[in-house]
């Protein structure tokens, strides 16, 4: 038995099929999986480029300013005086950005 994916499928309204299939997941790649890729690409894009005085948030929402960048580590400086060391990786946005945008 060599059927072809055409003759399970009914003749033409199979190959309607096909095609809605394929559609549904173009327009999954173009509403979920690029803008996901390219918000990645701009937050690897920001972390490579943290210099000291910069305000971050991290994974664990702590804000502070960066004082010392290291290869794959930052010390940010907190609110009263507390000085904390974590991974580039844990950094998730820009914290000036996000005051600018809530006033």
């Amino acid at each position: 038995m060599n059927l072809t994916l055409l003759q399970a499928a009914g003749g033409n309204g199979g190959m309607l099929n096909i095609i809605m299939i394929v559609a549904m997941f173009v327009v999954f790649y173009f509403f979920m999986i690029r803008p996901q890729q390219k918000k990645k690409k701009e937050l690897e894009k920001y972390i490579s480029e943290i210099k000291q005085g910069d305000a971050i948030i991290t994974l664990g929402g702590i804000h502070g300013k960066v004082t010392t960048v290291n290869d794959t580590t930052v010390v940010i400086a907190c609110e009263g005086g507390s000085k904390f060391k974590v991974e580039k990786s844990a950094i998730v946005s820009d914290a000036s950005a996000i005051m600018n945008t809530s006033k």
